[in-house]
């Protein structure tokens, strides 16, 4: 049995939290300062989290070991589950060529690269991230930039940076409900106040890329289309959050802004000056033949797909929401729910700094209604709708297996490192130290979730580990309990671009392994400056100059 202590070093939070910051800083010196490789970076501050826990923390060897254990398989299954499921999906549309043909289709909407970028990176990026999360678009949509010819290293970046204000109502707002669960108050509330949140940070997301694409003049040349992207995104997810359902949140917000960028782009062709997509092979701003056979209707355009052809193309995608949608369903969700099963973590036992059970060791094998399971059901009806057989579905698995191996690596250390300092109090040390800034934790309360986010990868756990702390801190500080549990998911969404874990994502899906450090180094920045609006945000909306936004 192992008690947590939170000031193990002088009895002291801020020592103490300056140990416990260690592994996270060795993480991220070695992947954006020594650009080493991020399976060996996890790995070695996976072996720093272990030395601080045992040594500093005083956790036995043996607890320290079995939390990351734990760690490692909850990186595999659910989150690696997910992942592999989805980018299979994908192999398979791309083995059948029906891939080229959705290319062809999203190419013929605009033949400006940035608007591209836009529709596919933010819009179609948001859908995958509210069917299913865990790393799937910026796997999926870096993979289709490149097929429209943008390079691998800026593909990566687009599709991480645009994976930001999807992200709280991801998986059918999975980290909205386990927020509630683990706080007590409602997820509807919650919901609905990162609704006031989330849509103002998708203001600006479209806005970005465009400069990320194009510079100065991306931004100049097709800043009103970009704009209506986001306001779309923004006005559809605050509304749905609020007054229709949470966890469609995501799914009308996607829909809603790629409906606003075709409508802009066919309506007024003027707003966005044609800036031809690189396509590989060619200059970046001159039309290569591909490009200009699409526009005449040769290769792909008009002439060239039959819209049978198309339904075909968009048909994975058409099937993988019907199948989310029907799981979504009371009835049927109760009666896949009836297979989960629930067990303490063998031999792991924990307790927290008052001496209560901790549930970190509890391990839930949710078979049937966790997204990677229902991403593989649709992945078989795929097959059948596609004609594709046996033998060619298991040669995409082994490709997608072969294409991911470096990431399955670091997303199980990094899993194994955040679990280790979960379990040891490393994690809620840095969150207690920063919860006794009293009215200034309002400031300070997405940098939590940030880091929740950046250790973990995922929105679901940082709501898991900082929940309940947000909301004690706000009691102390007469906070709004709601406005800190809703700002740890919504600031928790801007530390998804530099998590290690979807940095090897990213740098696996585009053919970039060993240069997450070139990623990292790429969006850094602006996940700090999101980071940085979104306490301004907060600190706002827990005065009376924005108080009246909280419900």
């Amino acid at each position: 049995m192992y008690q947590q202590v939170l000031d193990p070093v002088a009895d002291s939070l801020g020592w103490s939290s300056l140990v416990a910051a260690l592994p996270l800083a060795v993480l991220f010196v070695l992947l954006g300062g020594v650009r080493m490789r991020a399976w060996p970076a996890s790995l070695i501050a996976l072996a720093v989290a272990l030395a601080v826990a045992v040594w500093t923390y005083g956790m036995p060897a043996d607890q320290a070991l079995l939390a990351a254990s734990e760690g490692a398989a909850f990186g595999f299954y659910p989150i690696l589950w997910i992942v592999i499921n989805a980018l299979w999906v994908y192999n398979i549309t791309v083995a059948t060529g029906h891939f080229d043909v959705l290319r062809r289709s999203f190419a013929q909407v605009s033949d400006d690269n940035r608007l591209q970028a836009v529709l596919i990176a933010f819009s179609f990026g948001a859908l995958l991230e509210a069917l299913a999360g865990f790393g799937t678009p910026v796997a999926v949509t870096s993979v289709m930039l490149i097929a429209l010819g943008f390079p691998p290293l800026k593909a990566a970046v687009l599709a991480l940076t645009a994976n930001t204000a999807p992200v709280a109502f991801g998986a059918m707002a999975t980290p909205i409900l386990t927020l509630g669960k683990v706080t007590g108050e409602s997820s509807d509330t919650l919901g609905a106040m990162v609704g006031r949140q989330t849509p103002i940070l998708a203001l600006f997301v479209p806005l970005v890329l465009v400069v990320i694409v194009d510079g100065r003049r991306g931004l100049r040349e097709t800043w009103p289309v970009a704009l209506l992207c986001g306001a779309a995104f923004g006005v559809a997810q605050y509304v749905t959050a609020n007054f229709i359902s949470v966890p469609l949140a995501d799914v009308v917000a996607s829909l809603v802004s790629a409906a606003a960028v075709v409508l802009a782009v066919r309506l007024r062709p003027s707003a966005a000056p044609a800036r031809p997509a690189p396509v590989a092979g060619g200059a970046a701003d001159e039309p290569t033949p591909e490009f200009a056979a699409r526009v005449e209707g040769r290769d792909g355009g008009p002439g060239g797909d039959s819209r049978a052809e198309v339904a075909r193309a968009y048909a994975p995608y058409a099937i993988i929401i019907a199948v989310f949608v029907v799981c979504q369903i009371g009835p049927v969700k109760d009666l896949l729910d009836r297979a989960t099963r629930t067990f303490s973590w063998p031999g792991l036992h924990l307790t927290g700094p008052s001496g209560k059970p901790l549930a970190l060791s509890t391990f839930t094998f949710n078979y049937l209604t966790t997204p990677g399971t229902q991403m593989l059901v649709a992945g078989l009806i795929t097959m059948a709708a596609l004609g594709v057989g046996l033998r060619r579905a298991l040669g995409a698995y082994r490709t997608t297996l072969v294409q991911l191996r470096w990431a399955i690596i670091t997303v199980m250390a990094v899993l194994a490192l955040a679990f280790v300092m979960n379990a040891s109090g490393q994690t809620v040390t840095l969150g207690t130290w920063m919860a006794g800034a009293g009215g200034a934790f309002a400031l300070l309360s997405p940098i939590l979730g940030w880091l929740g986010t950046a250790v973990t990868g995922s929105d679901t756990s940082s709501n898991s580990l900082f929940g309940s702390l947000q909301v004690t801190a706000a009691n102390k500080a007469d906070l709004s309990t709601v406005l800190m549990a809703a700002t740890n998911s919504s600031g928790g969404v801007l530390g998804k671009m530099v998590s290690p874990q979807n940095l090897a994502i990213a740098a696996a899906a585009v053919g970039l392994d060993g240069r997450e450090g070139d990623i990292f180094r790429r969006v850094v920045l602006w996940s700090l400056l999101f980071l940085a609006g979104m306490c301004l945000l907060s600190g706002l909306q827990s005065t009376g100059v924005l108080g009246w936004m909280v419900p």
